[in-house]
């Protein structure tokens, strides 16, 4: 399991712009406005060969009005899902008095918390470091998150060598399989029709699950995990404290797992929060495979308008098997594993250069790359990147300017070609280095012109 950071602090000390430059990305509004963050962001960071969750979350202050009080109870649930917390301080405004307090409450939950000092740069950090020593949190580490200065060592004091185990994957048996969904869509009941057997409780009420399940299954000498989720609803229809892991133990098990499951309910069709987990399943690149549940008792007419929901609002995802099926009665249950294992060996299967490169130069004799500036792209050749999903770098001259309308072809062609069910296809560029770069023209217009005459009298 990927481990969770939250980055706690008052309004206004660079939570979410330490948030955007650890996730590398602009997910987090920032503004010189305090206040700017109220609900709380996840994302993925990838520093220094350690991945891990991290947390923005909105200021904590003393303020007793009811949005800064529902603020606030955010941020404490984001503090309770995280295995490491950052306390950012202002470098430049001093110890406050909010500092103080919050500095109290995170003592009182005996977690393991790290004193981050921000927009440090300029100053002396061991002058700056003095005052923050009262807080008992520890030699604080001095940053500057808006230029990226200091994150590196901070990533090394979250996760020194000596933890570099918990981060990697729990290794099991087979291929890793996640039942993601929203609650009570039918997670647990299938999850039990694929054992055969009650492992997991099962009632008429969302938010029964409320942690990530391993269970080890065998079928057909074939061995899986299957890994039963918490339903992830609205945010703003989580009331209970209960549900507050649910969010974060479903990202940690499509992050663990090989292949995703996502469940939907087919009598409420496809909605807004089922688009929202299929948007970060596809951001992370998992293989995937889709399942109607609640299939049985509808009608036809019921079940034509679902079927032309399902295919105007997923139409942006043809590789992808959609099943239909009952957990219940356990109608289309079997049909899964087909398509779970065709979609892990469509993520892990080795691609072969010539073959990639052929597929290459067929889609652009098909379709052309455009002119940039006048001049054409050049697709060179092609060979595999990586798997799981699969990755294809392609060589070439000017593939910076690649539109993002052409790679989808690009992907779109090589997954039709190689076959790829279940698995999205990334598309890496590489340019290719022109030899003479480093040598100049040292000739004179008059020595250039005449060599000009020369060359086209040899052609004579």
């Amino acid at each position: 399991m990927l481990p969770v950071v939250a980055i706690v602090g008052r309004p206004n000390v660079g939570k979410s712009t330490l948030f955007n430059c650890m996730t590398r990305s602009r997910d987090a509004l920032v503004s010189d406005i305090p206040g700017l963050t109220r609900d709380r962001q996840y994302g993925e960071a990838n520093i220094a060969d350690r991945r891990f969750i991290v947390i923005d979350t909105g200021g904590l202050t003393e303020e007793k009005n009811d949005l800064d009080l529902l603020m606030a109870e955010q941020s404490l649930q984001a503090i309770q899902e995280a295995d490491k917390i950052i306390f950012l301080v202002d470098a430049r405004a001093g110890l406050t008095a909010s500092d103080i307090t919050i500095a109290e409450k995170l003592r009182a939950l005996n977690k393991n918390i790290f004193l981050v000092l921000n927009k440090a740069e300029g100053l002396d950090a061991s002058i700056v470091a003095a005052d923050f020593f009262r807080l008992g949190l520890g030699e604080p580490l001095a940053i500057s998150a808006a230029h990226g200065r200091g994150v590196t060592e901070l990533i090394d004091h979250l996760f020194p060598d000596s933890e570099s185990e918990s981060l990697e994957e729990n290794k099991r048996s087979g291929v890793q399989l996640a039942l993601i969904g929203r609650p009570n869509v039918g997670k647990s009941t299938l999850t039990n029709r694929m054992l055969g057997e009650e492992r997991v409780i099962v009632f008429d009420e969302p938010g029964t699950t409320r942690d990530s399940i391993f269970i080890p299954l065998t079928r057909f000498d074939k061995q899986y995990t299957l890994i039963d989720t918490a339903g992830v609803r609205q945010r703003g229809k989580v009331f209970e404290t209960v549900e507050k892991f649910s969010v974060v133990k479903t990202l940690q098990a499509i992050e663990a797992a090989n292949v995703v499951l996502l469940i939907m309910d087919a009598r409420e069709g496809v909605t807004e929060q089922d688009l929202r987990l299929l948007g970060f399943v596809i951001d992370s690149g998992k293989a995937l495979v889709v399942a109607m549940n609640k299939w049985d008792g509808m009608s036809v007419e019921e079940k034509e308008k679902a079927r032309h929901s399902i295919d105007r609002r997923l139409n942006f995802i043809p590789y992808v098997r959609i099943h239909f099926i009952s957990a219940l009665h356990g109608s289309g249950v079997g049909n899964l594993f087909e398509s779970v294992d065709e979609a892990y060996q469509s993520a892990t299967k080795k691609l072969a250069t010539p073959k990639l490169t052929k597929i290459l130069q067929e889609a652009v004799v098909q379709h052309s790359p455009p002119l940039v500036r006048g001049r054409r792209i050049k697709l060179r050749y092609a060979h595999a990147g990586g798997h799981n999903p699969p990755r294809i770098v392609l060589h070439g001259n000017q593939l910076d300017e690649l539109p993002d309308a052409y790679r989808r072809y690009l992907a779109s062609t090589f997954q039709k070609r190689l076959k790829l069910m279940g698995t999205p296809v990334r598309i890496e560029v590489k340019n290719s280095e022109n030899p003479f770069r480093h040598q100049r023209n040292t000739l004179t217009p008059r020595q250039a012109h005449k060599k000009k005459r020369m060359m086209r009298h040899i052609k004579k």
